[in-house]
């Protein structure tokens, strides 16, 4: 049996993440993938001669000198095809039947609100210097250790729609600032201030979508994770992790096939679905599990993918997001089990080749709760009943009417349609209850739901989008906070410097 330095459950991005900075500091990594397919949602398959993108649809703070330039910078994933948004039209939203446009950059966005509100100065003055302030801070507020930042704990411990309503007094332009927010939940009962500051500021400073799919990001971290000497197992799939009195020694994989020793370990999975690997071993105790299995999910996400007659449907370097009502606090509240589409999120792909005129896909996502989907929890793909593809057609046909609405001839341009719910997720990524965005936090209840990457058993770390911030962004920064715990914060300060 090979041992390792460490071995890191899931090859989803943080997990490759980590992989390359662990290997990149020398240590021996092993990382096993469940899936025959490493990447998570960053996963694309192929249709129509088409790369469609399974969770992957664009990110912030690209530009050089920026957050997330920074990290992918030391990642190697700056040379990638990037493909940066029309900077004077990033969004479009369309809200109680007006459009407005939303730009990149501090500056603009601020203009652009001020133009639409220009009795609510004051208060879009105070929002985007705080979106500025969140923007110059990220890594410093969101180390694990730095429990002593005022400023970063009394964002997460503020609700966003509380802050909101403190500073501006139209409902309408809180629904303005909020409308791009399908890449998050919003929920103004429970989401932190911090959660949606960060997420808002990294998009405005600058938005990229990518060409040719996500994957890429998966196999340009594969590559330099194996150049460094690291190992990745695919269709190996940890079923146990063994030790005892709180420290891990090995992962069973696949049922005992085989097994991988190591002397620190990383799961990239869902909390919850870590503490499943431990129920066996006992590794840590039952009131522990229950506490993190009883966490809540965010909701998933409901995705239609069009294929698109050639020469019919103008590219635009923008995303529509869409809605009927304007109650979007409430949304995930508001997802009832009846197939209605009242949002969405229409993300245009960007051709493989150079040509920007005319697009062969189209994404169109919605929300949707896991109670749709539960009742075929278990069914296996492609064999789950004519009554779940009904249901599959039927929010495709009103998501399809919907995005139809904003972009003209879209109905009969389509070739193709694929669809995919929060299941397809659960089975592809192994994601709890299918999650767009993992854990649920909950400002009242920091204690519970903001998550560190440690756990009771002494060398057995967490990473990914469950434990503080989701997105790539996010997940980027976490998988920095998880390798600090073992190589120390001061191996790390040059990448964030």
């Amino acid at each position: 049996m090979e041992k390792y330095d460490v071995a890191i459950i899931g090859a989803g991005l943080g997990g490759l993440e980590c992989g390359f900075i662990l290997s990149n500091n020398g240590l021996k990594v092993c990382i096993l993938e469940q899936d025959a397919l490493i990447g998570g949602c960053l996963q694309t398959y192929r249709r129509a001669g088409l790369p469609l993108d399974t969770g992957f649809h664009y990110i912030g703070g690209l530009d050089n000198g920026q957050i997330l330039h920074r990290l992918f910078s030391y990642f190697e994933l700056t040379n990638l095809p990037w493909v940066k948004m029309d900077e004077k039209c990033t969004e479009r939203l369309f809200i109680q039947g007006k459009e407005y446009i939303i730009p990149q950059g501090y500056d603009n966005y601020a203009s652009a609100l001020k133009s639409y509100f220009p009795n609510q100065a004051a208060g879009i003055d105070e929002w985007v210097n705080l979106l500025r302030q969140v923007g110059d801070g990220i890594f410093h507020s969101l180390q694990p250790r730095d429990a002593e930042n005022v400023f970063s704990q009394s964002l997460f411990a503020r609700g966003a729609y509380e802050y909101l309503s403190s500073i501006i007094s139209d409902p309408l332009l809180i629904d303005v600032i909020s409308g791009p927010a399908l890449k998050m939940e919003l929920n103004a009962e429970r989401l932190p201030l911090y959660t949606f500051a960060q997420i808002n500021s990294s998009f405005i400073l600058s938005s990229y979508r990518i060409r040719g799919g996500g994957m890429q990001i998966a196999e340009a971290l594969r590559k330099g994770i194996e150049q460094r000497g690291g190992t990745i197992l695919r269709n190996a799939r940890v079923t146990q992790i063994l030790g005892s009195e709180g420290h891990a020694t090995s992962l069973e994989v696949n049922n005992g096939a085989y097994f991988i020793e190591a002397d620190h370990f990383i799961s990239d999975i869902h909390p919850a679905a870590t503490m499943n690997l431990m129920e066996q071993s006992g590794l840590v105790r039952k009131i522990y599990r229950k506490r993190i299995n009883g966490l809540q999910n965010t909701f998933g996400m409901f995705t239609t993918s069009l294929v698109l007659k050639e020469n019919t449907i103008k590219y635009q370097n923008n995303n529509i997001y869409a809605y009927r009502n304007n109650d979007l606090w409430h949304l995930a509240d508001n997802l009832e089990p009846d197939k209605h589409v009242d949002s969405v999120l229409i993300s245009f792909v960007p051709a493989d080749n150079d040509d920007s005129t005319y697009t062969r896909n189209i994404d169109i996502l919605t929300p949707m709760n896991w109670s749709m989907v539960e009742k075929w929890f278990g069914t296996k793909i492609a064999n789950r009943g004519e009554e779940y593809e009904e249901l599959k057609r039927v929010v495709a046909d009103n998501c399809i009417k919907l995005a139809a609405e904003y972009i003209p001839g879209l109905t009969e341009a389509i070739q193709e349609v694929y669809t995919s719910t929060p299941l397809t997720y659960t089975d592809y990524t192994a994601t709890a209850q299918g999650s767009a965005y993992g854990i649920q936090k909950d400002y009242n209840n920091l204690m519970f739901t903001l998550l560190t990457p440690r756990t009771p058993v002494d060398n057995l770390l967490l990473t990914g989008q469950s434990l503080n911030l989701h997105g790539i962004l996010g997940t980027s920064m976490t998988s920095l906070f998880t390798c600090a715990e073992l190589l120390g914060p001061e191996r790390l300060a040059t990448i964030i410097e």
